[in-house]
C-alpha cells in the first residue's frame, strides 16, 4: 500500500515553553524529539516543528467579512473533531481572532473555521466541511 503524503511544516516560537505548554496541553499533540532550540509535535501524523525564533511581521486579507491573518497554517477536521476543539478551547479561556462559524454559508465550499494564535503570535487555522468534497469548490 502506498504510503500517505504527510507534511512538515516549522514555525517560530518565542518562548518554548509557553509553546510546550500551548500545543502538547492546550491542543493535545504528542511531543516528539526536542532540543533547547526545536520541538517536534504529531499534528495528525505530520511532523510539525516550533523553532525557537524571533517574531515575524502579520497582515491580514479580508475573507468573508473577517480580517484573515496571513501567514497561517492548521488542518482541515471532521465536523465532530472541530466542534470538540472549538469547545476545548473555548473552555480553556482562548481568545480567537476568529470565533468558530459557518463560513460561506449556503456557497460552494462551505466550511466550518476558527483563527486563533499561538503564544508566539503564529496563526491557526482549524476548519472542517460538512461535505469534504467542497475543500477545492469554486
Amino acid at each position: 500500500m502506498p504510503e500517505i503524503p504527510r507534511f512538515h511544516l516549522a514555525m517560530p516560537v518565542d518562548d518554548l515553553a509557553a509553546a510546550r505548554r500551548f500545543y502538547g496541553e492546550t491542543l493535545g499533540l504528542e511531543q516528539g524529539r526536542s532540543s533547547d532550540t526545536w520541538i517536534d509535535w504529531n499534528l495528525h501524523g505530520h511532523q510539525f516543528v516550533t523553532h525557537l525564533a524571533p517574531r515575524v511581521e502579520r497582515v491580514h486579507n479580508p475573507v468573508d467579512g473577517h480580517d484573515v491573518p496571513v501567514p497561517h497554517f492548521g488542518l482541515v477536521l471532521a465536523v465532530e473533531e472541530f466542534q470538540a476543539l472549538a469547545a476545548k478551547l473555548t473552555e480553556a479561556g482562548t481568545a480567537f481572532v476568529i470565533e468558530p462559524y459557518v463560513r460561506f454559508k449556503g456557497e460552494p465550499g462551505e466550511q466550518w473555521t476558527m483563527f486563533l494564535l499561538d503564544p508566539a503570535g503564529n496563526a491557526l487555522e482549524f476548519k472542517a466541511f460538512a461535505d469534504d468534497a467542497q475543500v477545492f469548490a469554486v
